[in-house]
């Protein structure tokens, strides 16, 4: 199984074509919000299934903030992550995670990619392929296989 994991697009159309042919042949596409509108523009270019979420700078009534998925059997907590204060620790979004019981965490909104493993949970942040704050565009794929999760940060 394979996870594109997207973030922080902010209705910068022109580079969701080029971020999603990085992100390559996936099982599941995970959009983290800020925009939730390119989902539109991501259908374009990604047929298959694609899981999203919205953050502080969408008003969508009908999308959610965050959301559980079960994906190969590992259970991965999906936000954007500004209601957990990711910009400074990842204390809160650990708790929730804990709470959860989350195997895998998806969160956005810094603009800067990180991956953590804390508790035995990985922590995984796309950052941005459109606005990044540490100059590196950048899109996440996570591969689950043998019950092994792998998570990874490619360049746009």
């Amino acid at each position: 199984m394979k996870i594109g994991v997207i973030s922080d697009t902010h209705r910068y159309i022109w580079v969701i074509e080029n971020a999603i042919k990085k992100i390559g042949d996936v099982d599941v596409l995970i959009h983290l919000g800020d925009n939730v509108q390119d989902v539109k523009e991501i259908k374009k270019y990604y047929k298959g299934k694609i899981i999203n979420v919205k953050g502080n700078c969408d008003f969508a009534v009908d999308v959610p903030s965050e959301k559980t998925e079960v994906i190969a059997d590992k259970r991965v907590f999906i936000t954007h992550g500004h209601r957990y204060d990711v910009k400074y620790d990842l204390s809160r979004i650990r708790y929730k995670a804990l709470e959860v019981k989350a195997d895998i965490v998806l969160f956005g909104h810094t603009h800067v990619s990180q991956i953590a493993y804390e508790d035995g949970i990985w922590f995984v942040n796309p950052g941005s392929p459109a606005v990044p704050r540490d100059e590196f565009y950048s899109v996440a794929i996570i591969e689950i296989k043998d019950g092994k999760i792998n998570p990874g940060i490619k360049g746009v």
